[in-house]
């Protein structure tokens, strides 16, 4: 029996600009092509644009990139709204959730983006999306070894790149197209991708370790979740990380008040991203 019955391939854009990363990082378009795994055939696509909290006016740059213009994410909806509209859409098309693999090319848009995203605003996501398949690894099973864009690999690939470069939804159907090719080939899919945590395998004569907190219960807190006070948990910075908490040492009327800052600051490199955030 085939493991999967269906493939969603998913490539999504996010705001950006053109010097310098963006933070808050937010997703602008969410689209998505359901695969049926046994025919190939794309069955259909899904696509809703994204109205983004904290950059909500598009750079320049961002709109050229992508394609997608002001008035589309304005009328867009919240990213926990995109994430039920695409599950509703899964069950409307009979997908069983267990029989469904998600595709990207690279792991940019699952351990990356959705997942920082969603823990920073406290947004939790279908459990389909903590594991998935990185096409570029089984396209190097079938091509050879070797870095290449998806563009470069569509081209390698024999197929014709369809639609726009950085439109998402098109993204999307071309890795469609690629992941259908990579299976003609004769090329087992499989994950090469999770966020869950590996189970610890049980001593012989005693009993398992204790295991991490499942996937649901990591997201993370936002600042409009934490109250403060004893055994209150802090919210994640702009890297999708729990954030570090810190005293002011600097003499002024600050002067020994907590904060929280990037949780991916470390000595060499200092913060990775500029959160900030005085404690309750």
């Amino acid at each position: 029996m085939a493991r999967w019955d269906f493939f969603v391939v998913v490539d999504f854009e996010a705001t950006c600009q053109e010097k310098g990363r963006i933070y808050p990082q937010e997703i602008i378009e969410f689209p998505a092509v359901l695969v049926d795994a046994a025919t190939g055939s794309l069955v259909s696509a899904f696509r809703t644009y994204v109205r983004p909290r904290h950059h909500p006016q598009l750079t320049a740059f961002c709109k050229e990139l992508t394609g997608i213009e002001q008035s589309q994410v304005d009328g867009g909806v919240g990213l926990g709204e995109a994430l039920a509209k695409l599950d509703a859409w899964l069950v409307a098309a009979g997908v069983a959730r267990n029989r469904l693999a998600v595709v990207t090319w690279g792991d940019w848009d699952c351990k990356t983006m959705l997942e920082s995203e969603c823990r920073f605003k406290g947004i939790p996501k279908p459990e389909y999306f903590d594991r998935w398949v990185n096409l570029r690894i089984p396209f190097e099973a079938a091509f050879g070894p070797g870095r290449r864009n998806l563009q470069e690999a569509v081209k390698e690939a024999g197929l014709q790149w369809v639609g726009r470069l950085h439109c998402g939804l098109d993204d999307a159907r071309n890795t469609a197209y690629l992941l259908v090719e990579v299976m003609r080939r004769g090329v087992a899919i499989s994950i090469t991708g999770s966020l869950a945590p590996a189970l610890a395998p049980k001593e012989e004569g005693g009993e398992a370790p204790p295991q991490p907190q499942p996937q649901a219960q990591r997201v993370g807190l936002n600042l409009g979740m934490w109250a403060g006070g004893a055994g209150a948990l802090p919210c994640c910075c702009f890297c999708g990380v729990a954030s570090r908490c810190g005293v002011m040492m600097a003499p002024g009327p600050m002067q020994g008040r907590c904060f929280y800052g990037c949780g991916n600051c470390t000595p060499p490199f200092g913060p990775m991203c500029p959160f900030f955030a005085w404690a309750a």
